[in-house]
């Protein structure tokens, strides 16, 4: 095979190239590629250059081609670059930070990145750079809604007593039925998780029953008391009542924390509890089941085990349900309450006085 025919170079070419090596203020940028040219003239290819530089073929490549089209005097300037980022004035600044917290665009619920960079005449980048940094998230919404029970303030204090400062000789349950969970299948299989690809699951499935799980957490180890039934009327909750009675230690008092459900208030229900005085019924205010700690409960069994699961019959989904609280109740994961009832009380008096100057 013939050699490729190596280039010559002028004397005066390989001076100007040896000033740049050897120029004591010279920049260690321009000495490596005036190297890299140097090496070329004593007629190495460019993967030696590159080994015995201790770079990459890539720069070898890079600026062997731009000497070959510019000359020696490319070596010494950088391609030109973008420059800085603009920076906003602070009038355009408050003025995007004013209109994202006091307005809407027009036909939007909310504004985006691409709506507000329009409307104030800014990059979009420009929008996202200063929504981080006030930590505005107009994508966002939490729902919410304050209580409107009389007696809301003595029953935020008594629950929020018995999570921080529970009674000695007493077990604290939080107790509660999560109804309706559908036994459900996918009309087709998924696709597995794969890298750079979410699984998949199909949007529609087949019902095959429902059932409702009745709970209760022990707020001192974190255990879970759980059954199953078709329905949730008083009979279920008064079976489930018995229980708790029969699995847990005679000679502890029960205080058990719960909602203002119809059927834990009915005259059979208060009837049976009147007979047993180691029952204490607390009830949360209306409309205000997170002071309810066996929710968080029920957040877990959801997103780890339902949401994402197939049932093909009710028996397949209680199944998977009391296996879940077997592997619970194995390593009990106990959920902490922080706050205080000032703390709590004195939030909830700031959100009404907000919404009443909203509305």
């Amino acid at each position: 095979m013939q050699r490729k025919k190596q280039k010559t170079f002028t004397e005066e070419e390989l001076a100007r190239v040896l000033q740049l090596v050897r120029g004591r203020n010279t920049a260690q940028k321009i000495v490596l590629r005036a190297k890299i040219v140097l090496k070329m003239m004593e007629g190495l290819n460019k993967r030696s250059i590159a080994e015995q530089l201790g770079t990459s073929r890539t720069t070898v490549y890079l600026w062997l081609g731009r000497y070959r089209e510019r000359g020696i005097e490319v070596l010494k300037k950088d391609a030109s670059r973008s420059g800085r980022v603009p920076k906003l004035t602070d009038e355009q600044e408050k003025a995007i930070v004013e209109t994202t917290l006091k307005s809407t665009p027009a036909n939007a619920t909310h504004w985006s990145v691409r709506l507000m960079a329009k409307a104030q005449g800014v990059s979009r980048m420009a929008v996202h750079r200063i929504w981080k940094k006030y930590n505005l998230k107009p994508h966002l919404v939490r729902t919410f809604k304050i209580s409107k029970d009389p007696n809301f303030v003595e029953k935020v204090k008594d629950i929020v007593g018995l999570y921080l400062n529970p009674p000695d000789k007493a077990l604290v349950l939080c107790v509660d039925e999560k109804s309706q969970i559908q036994a459900l299948d996918r009309t087709q299989p998924g696709l597995p998780m794969k890298r750079g690809r979410a699984g998949t699951m199909t949007h529609d499935y087949k019902r095959y029953g429902t059932t409702t799980l009745f709970a209760a957490l022990n707020v001192l180890n974190g255990k879970v008391m759980g059954e199953c039934m078709f329905k949730h009327r008083q009979g279920e909750f008064l079976k489930f009542l018995r229980k708790i009675d029969k699995e847990t230690p005679k000679e502890l008092d029960l205080h058990l924390i719960v909602d203002n459900y119809g059927s834990h208030k009915t005259a059979r229900v208060k009837q049976w509890l009147s007979n047993r005085s180691r029952f204490h019924m607390h009830f949360t205010p209306t409309s205000a089941s997170w002071l309810n700690m066996v929710e968080r409960f029920f957040s877990e069994l959801t997103t780890k085990r339902i949401r994402r699961g197939v049932f093909r019959s009710v028996k397949e989904l209680e199944a998977a349900i009391k296996d879940f609280i077997k592997n619970h109740n194995e390593k009990p994961k106990i959920f902490t309450w922080t706050k205080d009832a000032h703390t709590i009380l004195s939030k909830v008096k700031k959100c009404t006085e907000l919404l009443g100057t909203v509305h």
